[in-house]
C-alpha cells in the first residue's frame, strides 16, 4: 500500500546544491532540518549502509524535493515497495496487478499497463521520496564511502498513515488475487505513537479480513523504533502473513527489538555471517512461525543481503525453493547492472565459499560447489536454501533491488494448499 515517485540523484551533489558544507556525521531517527539531513547522510555514507528517514518539516521538504526533481542529472522512477514489487511482477505479461497506494499524476504515467489502480487511490499531488546515492570510494569532506549505497528520506503522510489499506482490502473481492503483497508498515514511523498504534490495530483488522486461502507476503523495510517493530512481530502482523521479505539491517533490528539470538550485535562488519543470520531466521520461525500449537500462518522468510540470499521455510508448506532463491539472486545481478541476463564480466562473487550453518548449535560446515550453487540444510523441521549472488561491480541502480528480489522469489515459489 505504499507508492510514490522516487527522485534518484547524487547525495553529495544535492547537499552541495543546497549549500551544505561537509562535517561530522550523526544519526537522527527523524530529520527536523537540513542540518539533520546533512549529519544523517554523512553518518550512513561513512558506514556504507542504507537508511530511510522521515523529514518532519513539510515546507522545507517540498523545497528540497523541487530542487532535487529539477536537478539536471536527477532521474524519476516508480517508488514505494508496493509499487516497485507490483511493477516488477507486471513485467510478466500474464499477470494483472492491483496497486492501492496514493497515486499522483507523475506516478500514474510511470506505471506499467498491467498495473490496475482503483479510482479511490488517485490523488492530485505525487508523494516524492528523495534517494541520495553515493558510489564506492566517493568522498565528501572527511567521509569516504566503503561501498555504493543510498540514503532515502521523505515527508510522506499519505503512505505513513497507510491511507489506502482499506481501499485495497475492499478491492480484493472483485479482483480475486492469487497472492497479496503488503508493504509500507515502516512508513508509519513518522506518525505519533498513539496514531501509529491505532492505525496498526486498524491495519491488523483489515488484513484479518483477507480470505485465508490467499497467501500474504509482507515486505519489511528500514525502521528505527524497536517498540513498534516488536508490536508488529509479537502481537499483530507476523501471525497473519505467510511470508516475509527482509535484508540484513532489518534482520538485525528485528532480533534487537525482541531480544532474540545475537541481539547484542550492534552492526554487521562486512558480509553478514551466515551462521548468525541463519540462527536469527530459525528463531523467527520457531518463535513466531506456524507450529502445531501456534495459530500463526508464517511459514516462509526470504532473506537477502548483497553477497547471498537464504530462503527459509517450515517443512510441508512450500515447494520449488531452489528455483525461487536462485531467481531472486539472478534478479539482483541483472537489475543492479541493468542487463537482461547476467553478464559475467560485470559481476563478482562476494559470498563466503565456506561457512558454518549456526553459531549457537553444533553447526555443519558447508563448502560451496560452483556446479550446484544452491545449498540446502535442515534444522528441526525448517529448511534453509542458500545461494551466493553474482554482485554487480558497477551498479547502475540499487533502489528497489530488495523489492525486485522478493517479487521474483515469490513468482517462483509454490505454496501448498493447507
Amino acid at each position: 500500500v505504499n507508492a510514490c515517485v522516487d527522485v534518484v540523484l547524487s547525495g553529495v551533489k544535492l547537499l552541495e546544491a543546497l549549500g551544505l558544507e561537509p562535517g561530522n556525521g550523526k544519526n537522527h531517527a527523524v530529520l527536523n532540518s537540513r542540518q539533520d539531513l546533512k549529519e544523517a547522510f554523512s553518518h550512513f555514507m561513512e558506514k556504507g549502509a542504507a537508511a530511510e528517514r522521515f523529514f518532519s518539516d513539510a515546507e522545507s521538504f517540498h523545497h528540497i524535493a523541487q530542487m532535487a526533481s529539477e536537478y539536471p542529472s536527477a532521474q524519476l522512477y516508480v517508488g514505494g515497495n508496493a509499487a516497485l514489487i507490483g511493477q516488477k511482477l507486471a513485467r510478466n505479461p500474464d499477470l494483472k496487478i492491483l496497486l492501492c497506494g496514493p497515486v499522483g499524476p507523475k506516478l500514474h504515467e510511470l506505471l506499467d499497463d498491467n498495473v490496475v489502480v482503483p479510482p479511490e487511490s488517485m490523488q492530485e499531488r505525487d508523494e516524492f521520496h528523495l534517494i541520495l546515492e553515493y558510489q564506492a570510494g566517493e568522498e565528501w569532506g572527511q567521509v569516504q564511502a566503503p561501498n555504493a549505497n543510498r540514503f532515502i528520506f521523505s515527508h510522506d503522510l499519505s503512505n505513513g498513515a497507510l491511507n489506502m489499506l482499506e481501499v485495497f482490502v475492499s478491492s480484493l473481492d472483485e479482483f480475486q488475487p492469487d497472492l497479496v503483497v503488503l508493504s509500507g508498515l515502516h512508513m508509519m514511523e513518522g506518525q505519533s505513537k498513539e496514531m501509529r498504534q491505532r492505525r496498526l490495530m486498524e491495519a491488523v483488522a483489515s488484513i484479518s479480513d483477507i480470505p485465508t486461502d490467499i497467501p500474504i507476503h509482507l515486505e519489511l523495510a528500514s525502521m528505527t523504533d524497536q517498540d513498534f517493530m516488536s508490536n508488529i512481530m509479537h502481537q499483530q502482523v507476523f501471525p497473519l502473513v505467510n511470508s516475509i521479505g527482509l535484508n540484513e539491517q532489518e534482520l538485525l533490528f528485528l532480533t534487537q527489538s525482541a531480544s532474540g539470538p545475537h541481539a547484542s550485535l550492534t552492526s554487521w562488519s562486512g558480509v553478514p555471517d551466515v551462521g548468525v543470520v541463519s540462527d536469527i531466521l530459525f528463531w523467527i520461525l520457531k518463535e513466531h512461525g506456524k507450529t502445531a500449537e501456534r495459530a500463526s500462518d508464517l511459514t516462509r522468510i526470504h532473506f537477502h543481503t548483497l553477497a547471498y540470499h537464504i530462503l527459509v521455510t517450515v517443512d510441508g508448506h512450500w515447494g520449488n525453493q531452489v528455483a525461487a532463491v536462485a531467481a531472486g539472486a539472478r534478479a539482483a545481478g541483472t537489475q543492479a547492472c541493468a542487463t537482461e541476463t547476467i553478464d559475467t564480466s560485470k559481476v563478482f562473487l562476494k559470498a563466503p565459499l565456506e561457512f558454518v550453518t549456526s553459531q549457537i548449535e553444533m553447526p555443519s560446515k558447508i563448502s560451496l560447489n560452483p556446479d550446484e550453487p544452491v545449498v540446502h540444510w535442515h534444522r528441526e523441521g525448517i529448511s534453509f536454501h542458500f545461494t551466493p549472488v553474482l554482485v554487480c561491480k558497477d551498479p547502475v541502480r540499487t533502489v528497489g533491488l530488495g523489492d525486485a528480489i522478493s517479487a521474483e522469489g515469490l513468482l517462483y515459489s509454490e505454496i501448498y494448499p493447507q
